[in-house]
Parts: structure tokens; sequence; C-alpha cells
């Protein structure tokens, strides 16, 4: 028997253009049910009139997958400007400072919302559509792949010479052996696979439209696990000086933000104490100052009576307790300070946490004594100093007061003081490390110039008249603490996970079937043909078909007079002398008609 040859005639053209197994209405049962895609509507088919026929279109088109990609770009491009403006949300000081640098764009960018994106109302509709548009896409589809996994394999069509990839051979073997044979050999495959009269049909690749769901599904648990973070989160920030603490509730924080849904009796209950702060640096060469080692030692508790435990926390090593992460954000100095009054009585003293202006740990800030000082004639006041501090002084005549090392190598701080009112009961809010002076007096020196001085550790600046005196007594490190709950997230990277393989999964894995046909020809010799047909056009599936006849060779081994062909594409008849080209409306007659050349 000659081998199967390409026959570009209008058959096989039209085999080719409907290749396809979503639509492939020449192949009839066999070429159906291969995806579980919505079938697209044509404008012919949208309804003429009614409330109900239209709000029915738009239920199609919103749940259309072109409509939840498009959705989901839009997503992504709303995300654009909450990137790259700053967000209420996350620091309201950069927000100001941006609108007061942007005079002229802020207006707009405020009518559009641009400085609270995620909450705005624009990206809240997108993220809304977008979540009913998934829903509707994977509801139906999901029900359909249910029932294709519950259905078995078609039968096969009744001309296997008109599919893309074919194959024939005549053998020895019985019709009944070579379908047993086939049948346990697409069984040991993997292939789902039973026995539809004078043929065996077989499926796989079923993992593609599982894959598929999979994807979509996860896209809807991140989208659900981002809606319940923004709602339920907590953020707040804690600057902790070496031996002072922290317990987790609102009032210990510098700043807090939270969702609206977030319930502020819901803190997880632990505190922690900042035992010591370690910091190394590069000595030389160009990385000169570059953090070697950033790490904060601490001592924690959970709960009000929890065993004390030891933890290191570094940057992106958090802190993890009961669900809520303590991240290390930033590090500095506190110079130690004490104030004595006129009489030498000691009045104040404390670490005063200052804040880098550089990357060498400049630092600059204020040190406020608001009670227990009393002037040289014994009338309360408050005193006022500006701070600006080294960790590393390069020297007197250097002509810098700027810091060269991020280390405290050599410690310098320079104050000059302010005595009068500081406003603390002005009921207005007050920034700890600017000095208000609107109502404050400048102290002179002798030659009635500002008073003003630079100290090493252990100095100490006199004020004039009698009026007391501040010491600094050394330095102490501080690190600033950001303390978040983010709850879902777990979910949210599953999701992503699982978005991550279900895309993999439905463009590796190919949906294909193959069909075995053994029938007794007219010369009392079995004809064996094997026929294969996929989702999509593929190479693959050609090879996949040749390593199935070569290893069903075994079981129904070739005629010497004829050796099989595997045809690419639509194959001719095998039939030597072949009928006439039915009808494109008979090819879906029963698949129980034996192949052409065999006996009915």
């Amino acid at each position: 028997m000659s081998n199967t040859k390409s026959n570009p005639s209008a058959p096989e053209r039209e085999a080719r253009d409907e290749r396809d197994g979503e639509n492939a209405p020449e192949h009839g049962a066999a070429g159906s049910h291969l995806s579980t895609a919505p079938t697209e509507e044509s404008s012919a088919g949208l309804p003429a009139m009614g409330v109900i026929g239209w709000a029915r279109w738009f239920w199609r088109q919103l749940t259309s997958m072109r409509v939840a990609l498009i959705l989901l770009f839009l997503l992504s491009l709303g995300a654009i400007p909450g990137s790259l403006i700053p967000q209420n949300s996350v620091d309201e000081l950069k927000v100001e400072t941006f609108k007061k640098a942007h005079t002229t764009v802020s207006p707009i960018y405020e009518k559009l919302q641009f400085f609270d994106v995620y909450s705005s109302v624009w990206f809240s509709a997108i993220y809304i559509l977008l979540f009913i548009s998934l829903i509707g896409c994977i509801v139906p589809r999901t029900g359909q792949f249910v029932g294709q996994l519950r259905s078995r394999p078609p039968g096969a069509p009744k001309r296997l010479t008109r599919l893309p990839a074919y194959t024939t051979w005549r053998t020895g073997a019985e019709p009944e052996q070579v379908r047993e044979a086939a049948l346990a050999m697409m069984r040991k495959r993997r292939y789902r696979a039973h026995t539809v009269g004078d043929a065996v049909a077989a499926e796989k690749g079923y993992l593609r439209e599982a894959g598929n769901l999979v994807f979509h599904i996860a896209l809807i648990v991140m989208l659900v696990a981002f809606a319940v973070g923004q709602l339920y989160k907590s953020e707040g920030g804690k600057l902790v000086v070496e031996g002072d603490g922290f317990s987790n509730t609102l009032t210990q924080y510098d700043d807090f933000k939270s969702g609206s849904l977030f319930d502020t009796d819901s803190f997880a209950p632990f505190s922690f104490k900042l035992d010591d702060f370690v910091g190394t640096y590069e000595r030389s060469g160009p990385q000169r100052g570059t953090p070697r080692t950033y790490e904060a030692h601490v001592t924690y508790e959970k709960g009000a009576y929890g065993k004390s435990q030891k933890a290191v926390i570094k940057v992106n090593e958090p802190l993890v307790i009961d669900g809520t992460k303590v991240y290390l954000n930033a590090h500095g100095y506190a110079p130690v300070v004490s104030v004595k009054d006129g009489k030498g009585k000691e009045v104040y003293r404390s670490a005063v946490p200052l804040l880098p202006i550089d990357n060498n740990v400049t630092s600059s800030g204020a040190i406020k004594v608001f009670d227990g000082y009393r002037d040289k004639n014994g009338k309360k006041t408050q005193l006022g100093f500006q701070a600006f501090f080294v960790p590393t002084f390069a020297g007197n005549g250097k002509g810098t007061m700027f810091s060269q090392f991020p280390a405290a190598d050599m410690p310098v701080l320079a104050l000059n003081g302010f005595h009068g009112y500081l406003g603390p009961d002005s009921g207005l809010a007050q920034n700890v490390y600017q000095l208000d002076k609107s109502k404050m007096t400048e102290f002179k020196d002798a030659d009635g110039k500002q008073l003003k001085q630079r100290l090493l550790v252990g100095e100490t600046m006199k004020l004039p008249d009698g009026a007391g005196s501040i010491t600094f007594e050394g330095v102490q490190e501080w690190a600033s603490f950001q303390i978040t709950e983010q709850p879902a997230s777990g979910w949210a990277l599953t999701g992503a996970v699982a978005a991550i393989a279900g895309l993999a999964g439905s463009l590796f894995i190919q949906r294909r079937r193959v069909w075995v046909r053994a029938v007794r020809g007219a010369d009392g010799v079995t004809v064996v043909e094997m026929a294969g047909l996929g989702r999509s056009e593929s190479a693959k599936l050609p090879e996949e078909l040749a390593d199935l006849a070569g290893t069903l060779f075994e079981s129904a081994p070739p005629k010497p007079d004829a050796e099989p062909g595997i045809e690419s594409g639509t194959g001719s008849d095998s039939s030597p002398e072949p009928e006439p080209e039915p009808d494109s409306d008979s090819v879906e007659e029963s698949s129980e008609e034996p192949a052409e050349g065999a006996e009915k």
C-alpha cells in the first residue's frame, strides 16, 4: 500500500482554514470542545431593541476575554501615576513638597486624583469592572471544562484523511488485537482513551485549559488579596534610641496610617527594646563609607507576660511577630546633653535624636528644655538650642563642618542657644527636629554676637549672665523602625505563583486528540489508520503521531508490501481507487462507518 500524499484540493484548504478545534465543522464532534473559550458573537447578533437585550449584550461584552485584557491593561496603566507621583497614603510631606515645587500641574493632578490614585474613583471603577469581568469569564468556562472532564473523547470521524496529521498501513494482526494494543498504549501514555465502534479515541492536554482557568482564578485571588490588604492594613513608624523600647499601641507610634476597616483594638500584642545598633563601614577604596554591617539587636516579648527573646533586625530581614513585621528603616545619632541652671542644678539630661542630612550622617535638629529651668532671677523660662552634629569632624581650619565618615570617629556638636517661650501649649503641632524662634530670644556673647560653640565630648558651653550651661556628654545611636501589618499578603504571593504556573501551562501544553481505526479490508488484510487533531497547528502533533505509530508497530507490524506514511496536513484518500469527494455536508456522518478500502 502506498504512502499517503498531500492533495492540495479544496477540502484540504478548508481543513487547514478550520484547523482550530473550536470551530472545525468538517470534523464534526471530533473537532468540538477543544477549548472552553466562549464563542465570539458578530455584530449581526446584537439585540435590536429592549432594555433587557442591551443589558444582556453589555454583560456579554464585559465578560469577554477581550474586555478583561483591556481592563487589565488599564489597571497597569493607572498604576503608573501612583508610582511616579507622591501619594498621600504614603507620605503627605512629600506631596506638599511636590505641590510647592510644581504649582502649575498640581491643581490638575488634584482634580484627576493623582495624589490618591489607589483610592480614586476611576481606579476603583477599573478595579471593580475587572473583578466582575474575570468572574463572568471564569464561571461558565469552569462549568464547560468540568463537563469535558466528565465526558469521553468523541468517536473518530468518517474520513481520518482530512485531519492535520495522518498515517495508515496494512498489517496481518486482527483488528480487535490492534484496537486492544492501541487502547493499552494510549492509556500508558496518559491519554484518556476508550473504544468507540471500530476505532480507539484518545485525548490529552487537559492541563492547558486547567492552566488557563488557574491563571484567571489566580488573578481574582490577587485582586481580592490586594483589596483586603488595603482595607485592613496598618503601617507606622517609630524612632528608638539605644536603651529605649516600643510597645505596639497607637500612642507609641511617631506616625501611623491604616486602612478604612482597620480596628485599632486589633494590634498584635508585643513590645521590643533596642539593645544596640551595630554599623560598620568600608574604610577605603571607591566604596568608602558604604555600610557593611547594618543591624539592630533587640529584645522582644509577645503579649504582656511573654518570655524575653533576642533577635537581630537587618535591612530586608524584618522581625515577624504574629503576622506583624518590624523593618529596619534608618539609623542616626543621638548626642547626650545635660543642661544646668544658674545655680548648677541639672534640669535636663537626655539623648536627643538628630536627623541625617547626607550619606556621612551629618545631622541637624533641636534640643528643647520645657520644664525645670529658671533664669538667674528665679523666673521660669524655656530653653532651645539649634544643634548640628558630625560623627567624624574634619578638624579646625579644614573649612567644612560636614562629616567625613559615617562612623563616630571624632564626634562634634555645634550649638547656638535661645531662651523664651517654645510654644508647646499653642495647640499647633510642632516638629521635634525644628525650633520655633518666633517667641524666643537668642543668647549673646560678650561681644554682642550670637552665642554659638563647637563642642567635643565632655566639653561645656557656658550661657551668658550666669544663665547656666549645656554639656556634650556623649553619643548614642538610634534606629528607625517601620511596623507593618499587611493581611492577605500570603494569598497575594500564592496567587502570583499560581498565575505564573497557570500561564506556563496554557502556553506550553497542547490539547490534542488521536484516533486509531483498525478494520478488515476487502482483501482480508487489516487496515490501520491513525490521525491526530490539535487545538492549534503545531509541528509536534505529526511527531507525536509518528512516535505513537512506531510503538503500535510492535503489536501490529506492517505488511512487507507497504510501509506507513505520516502526513502533516490534510491527507488524501488512502484507497487505491478513491471515490469522489463527498459534499461537506456529509462529513459528519457516524464515526461507526469503516475506513475507505475496508469491508463494510
